[in-house]
């Protein structure tokens, strides 16, 4: 797959101590070269990502702020597009909104949240979707579908990025990700999550073989527009080491993979510096991922990777 894309690179944090301490991730984050800080949307101890954004986005002066991923169901699509474009006034156009069909069980039952089958949820994103990319253009809308209804609504504040912030819609799954195919700017490919947890069951859903299906399924979808979408993937763990083969092995066990099938999977990145920089490369054109997001605390190991690949 021929892919000229340049790499960026992104961290998916969601927690701090304080406003300081918070403020100095970001801009640390900013000061290692990568493009993004992205904060995930559950119930369990970590920030409120919107207020997290706005204040990594005031430490900051060229980091882009994301959500890795707003759960539609958490909110309503007007909510979502009137915060999103909050966003990306007060930030100078640098948001980038990341919305998903929720998955966390845990979430939904301490919340109350009625955790509808798969098929709903997705329902939903797709009437979200438009609603939000509705409001996001500005202007009055309408919308009449059947999990929303949005009449003459204005559209405000407009946000800065014309003809809107891009949008990210990620997922494991055949429908979520022929969806964002068809909608998204940017499509994150991850575990099929509709278990409603991480387990062992997951591991192979994320194979290489795995990961290239879920490909095809986006491009089939997309049609004509695929070469326009930006493919992302999170490397959950990054770990810099000599001895990468026997980390793959500790972590294939407890997945039930061997530690080849590990080392290929785009959400672990295991090796050497120049290891992890040359697999990035392969996925990218064996597979098209350019964006890669560093899950955890793993920005700072990973950082001579972005040296060696951001904007490469």
């Amino acid at each position: 797959m021929a892919n000229d894309r340049r790499f960026r690179f992104g961290v998916q944090c969601s927690f701090a101590g304080s406003g300081k301490e918070w403020a100095e991730k970001a801009a640390r984050v900013e000061d290692l070269g990568y493009s993004t800080l992205t904060v995930p949307d559950h119930f369990d101890d970590q920030l409120a990502p919107i207020p997290a954004l706005v204040a990594a986005a005031a430490a900051t002066t060229t980091l882009r702020v994301g959500t890795l991923v707003l759960d539609n169901d958490y909110r309503h699509p007007l909510l979502t597009a009137k915060e999103a474009a909050t966003v990306d006034v007060l930030s100078g156009g640098r948001l980038e909104l990341g919305m998903g069909a929720g998955w966390m069980s845990r979430d939904y039952d301490q919340s109350g949240i009625t955790f509808d089958r798969a098929g709903v949820r997705i329902d939903r994103l797709e009437e979200g979707l438009a609603v939000v990319k509705g409001l996001l253009a500005g202007g009055k809308f309408t919308f009449c579908g059947r999990h929303y209804a949005i009449t003459d609504h204005p559209g405000t504040p407009l946000p800065v990025q014309r003809p809107r912030p891009p949008i990210l819609v990620g997922g494991g799954g055949r429908r979520i990700l022929s969806l964002a195919g068809r909608e998204a700017d940017i499509v994150s490919v991850n575990f099929d999550l509709r278990s409603g947890s991480i387990g062992p069951q997951v591991g192979a859903t994320a194979t290489a073989e795995a990961t290239a299906e879920k490909v095809r399924w986006v491009r089939d979808a997309a049609g004509d527009r695929f070469d326009e979408i930006e493919l992302s993937h999170t490397a959950y763990l990054t770990m810099v080491t000599d001895d990468r083969e026997a980390v793959a092995a500790g972590l294939g066990a407890g997945f039930g993979l061997d530690a080849d099938q590990v080392l290929a999977m785009p959400n672990f990145a295991i090796g050497t510096v120049e290891q992890i920089a040359d697999e990035l490369e392969r996925r990218r054109d064996e597979l098209g991922f350019s964006y890669v997001v560093v899950g955890g605390e793993c920005h700072e190991a990973m950082a001579p990777v972005v040296a060696r690949l951001a904007g490469r």
